[in-house]
């Protein structure tokens, strides 16, 4: 599969898995697991119709339309503050899913004229998942980088909203996992390689020392071997990435692995839009069923910002080369 249509089905996928985790969210494992989800469907738990997308979802496009123009922060922050204050990017016309630390950070920029540098939550309580939902489109962007540059952007761009340095290593290992698919290692050697990268290059950093405790299981060569049950899938930013690794680490095409990760229950969205974004680098959209496709709030919308995204990449990617 060529690099480019490697990024696009990636996209499409992530934005699938949050759209099939939406109706399910909070639900528990055991109820799933009575209950199954097996296609695209509406009215859940938000009352909203079927193909309806979240804030991962809606974050990720505005992360999408800035980085198109080119890489300024500032802009970014605006552009996240317009979804959330003005409905910018969103599946119904209004925000109906945000998470506390995303709102406070955001509120610093629009209404204290705080920088996007600095307006990041630092907070022990703020070590959701909120920053992680968004990175796929800024890995791609930054994929063709040297890893300094590249993980320092990832850092910056988590720290708009999640400057803990917790989140940040928690993005900065799936930006490493992304950047490492997206070279065509297989699946297996491209996490073991991104075990490797993380513990090279955050183990001698001062800010980073503390925090790989919290991220052993995921550290770990023998991580896919866990059981479905130990899993979970909660909005503390460590277990969402638990959860999204192994559900690419151990289905082998892109529904499966979205339905496995809506399947694990609660944040069901965020996990979705993970396992989602990695399967899709993996396997494409081959196995994905149309209609979940062609069920997508504002698809065309879509369709548009994901093709112009991805040409601003390979763009970029061909002045890198030259």
């Amino acid at each position: 599969m060529h690099i480019r249509e490697k990024m696009i089905d990636a996209l499409y996928c992530g934005i699938l898995g949050d759209a099939l985790g939406i109706p399910v969210g909070s639900s528990s494992g055991q109820q799933l697991a009575l209950c199954a989800v097996k296609n695209m469907f509406g009215y859940g738990r938000w009352d909203q119709p079927e193909g309806t997308w979240s804030d991962d979802s809606s974050l990720t496009l505005c992360t999408m339309e800035s980085l198109a123009k080119g890489y300024d922060l500032e802009d970014m922050g605006k552009t996240f503050c317009s979804w959330i204050f003005d409905g910018h990017w969103t599946s119904t016309g209004f925000v109906f899913d945000a998470g506390l630390t995303t709102f406070m950070a955001l509120d610093r920029i629009r209404n204290d004229n705080t920088s996007a540098r600095f307006s990041g939550c630092v907070d022990e309580n703020d070590i959701g998942n909120g920053s992680l939902m968004r990175m796929l489109p800024a890995a791609l962007y930054f994929a063709s980088e040297p890893i300094e540059s590249f993980l320092t952007a990832v850092h910056e761009i988590s720290a708009i909203t999640h400057a803990h340095p917790r989140a940040k290593l928690g993005c900065g290992i799936y930006s490493l996992l992304i950047r490492e698919l997206l070279s065509g290692s297989d699946k297996t050697h491209a996490f073991e390689s991104t075990i490797d990268l993380a513990r090279d290059y955050y183990g001698h950093l001062e800010e980073f020392k503390g925090q790989f405790k919290y991220f052993e299981h995921i550290l770990r060569p023998d991580f896919a071997f866990r059981a479905f049950e130990e899993i979970k899938s909660t909005g503390y930013i460590v277990e969402t990435l638990e959860a999204g690794i192994w559900c690419l680490l151990n289905h082998s095409n892109a529904k499966e692995a979205i339905l496995a990760a809506v399947q694990l229950g609660m944040d069901t969205d965020t996990t979705g839009m993970l396992a989602g974004g990695l399967t899709g680098l993996c396997y494409g959209l081959k196995d994905v069923p149309e209609v979940w496709l062609s069920s997508l709030a504002r698809k065309p919308d879509i369709d548009t910002m994901i093709q112009n995204f991805v040409a601003v990449i390979m763009r970029k990617a061909i002045k890198v080369s030259l």
